[in-house]
C-alpha cells in the first residue's frame, strides 16, 4: 500500500540518523532551527560564543537541551577549521552566524570588516571546511541572509553588503557544487524578534511602522525560519538548488 501524501511528507521531514551542525545555534533563529532538526531524529551540533553551553541560561531565546555545543570564534579560520575535523559525517550544514552593529559603528573601517568577516567571509570559511564531508554524506548547506539583500539598510553599510554577499555566495556555491551532490540554498528572514533585533522590535512604534508593511500582518517568528529550513535539508527540496527563499510574511512581494 502506497503511503498517502500526508505520510510521504512526514517520512520526507524524518532526519533520524542524520547529523546536522547548526552555526549560531546557541540563540534566536539557529537555535529554534537546531532544536527543529532534533525533534525529528536528528543528532545535533551547535557553535556558539560563549565557553559553555550553561552561560546561555539567561538567555531567553536560547534552548540548549539535547544539543552538542562547541564554541567557535567563526572570524577566525583555524578555529573553525579544527572544529570542523572534529565533526567526522555532516548531513546539513545551516550557517546562521551573524552581527550587526549599531551607532553608525559600521562606517568605520574596523567595524565593517568586522561585520562582513562573521556575516559573510565566514560562511565561505565553514562551507569548505565541511565540503568532504557534505560530499559524502550528498548533503545540504542553508545560509541564512536576510531580506536586506533586497533593499538598502540605513546606518549599516556592512549589514546589508553582507546578506547581498551571502545571497550571491548561494548561488554561486549551490551552482559549482551540486555535481557533487551538495545542496545549497538560502533563506532571508524577514524581522524576527531575537536579542539582535531587539533595538527595533523593543520599540513598538518602530514594530507598527514594519507591521503596517507586512501583508500577513505580523512580525515573524524563529519557528517560521526554521519550517523552512527542515523543507530545504529534506528530500522535498531535492531538485531546489542555489535559491534563497524570502521568509518575511510578504513584506519584498510588494
Amino acid at each position: 500500500m502506497s503511503s498517502t501524501p500526508d505520510a510521504a511528507a512526514r517520512d520526507a521531514l524524518d532526519f533520524s540518523d542524520r547529523t546536522v551542525l547548526v552555526v549560531g545555534g546557541s540563540s534566536g533563529i539557529g537555535n529554534a532551527t537546531a532544536q527543529a532538526f532534533r525533534a525529528r531524529g536528528a543528532m545535533v551540533h551547535v557553535w556558539g560564543t560563549r565557553a559553555h553551553a550553561a552561560d546561555y541560561a539567561d538567555s531567553p531565546d536560547s534552548d540548549l537541551a539535547g544539543l552538542a555545543y562547541a564554541r567557535v570564534d567563526v572570524a577566525d579560520g583555524a578555529q573553525v577549521a579544527a572544529a570542523a575535523a572534529a565533526i567526522a559525517r555532516l548531513d546539513v550544514l545551516v550557517l546562521a552566524q551573524g552581527m550587526v552593529l549599531y551607532n553608525r559603528a559600521e562606517f568605520d573601517p574596523q567595524g565593517f570588516r568586522r561585520v562582513v568577516e562573521v556575516n559573510l567571509n565566514s560562511l565561505m570559511d565553514c562551507c569548505l571546511a565541511f565540503r568532504p564531508q557534505l560530499a559524502a554524506a550528498r548533503g545540504s548547506i542553508i545560509i541564512v541572509s536576510s531580506t536586506a539583500a533586497f533593499h538598502a539598510v540605513r546606518g549599516n553599510p556592512a549589514y546589508g553588503a553582507s546578506k547581498t554577499g551571502a545571497m550571491g555566495l548561494t548561488r554561486t556555491l549551490g551552482d559549482a557544487w551540486a555535481p557533487e551532490g551538495i545542496r545549497v540554498n538560502g533563506i532571508a528572514p524577514g524581522m524576527v524578534p531575537t536579542k539582535m533585533t531587539r533595538v527595533t522590535t523593543d520599540n513598538p512604534k518602530r514594530v507598527a511602522a514594519i507591521v503596517g508593511q507586512i501583508p500577513l500582518g505580523r512580525l515573524g517568528t524563529p519557528q517560521d525560519i526554521a519550517g523552512v529550513a527542515l523543507f530545504l535539508a529534506s528530500p522535498l527540496a531535492a531538485y531546489v538548488i542555489g535559491q534563497t527563499i524570502a521568509v518575511d510574511g510578504g513584506l519584498t512581494a510588494r
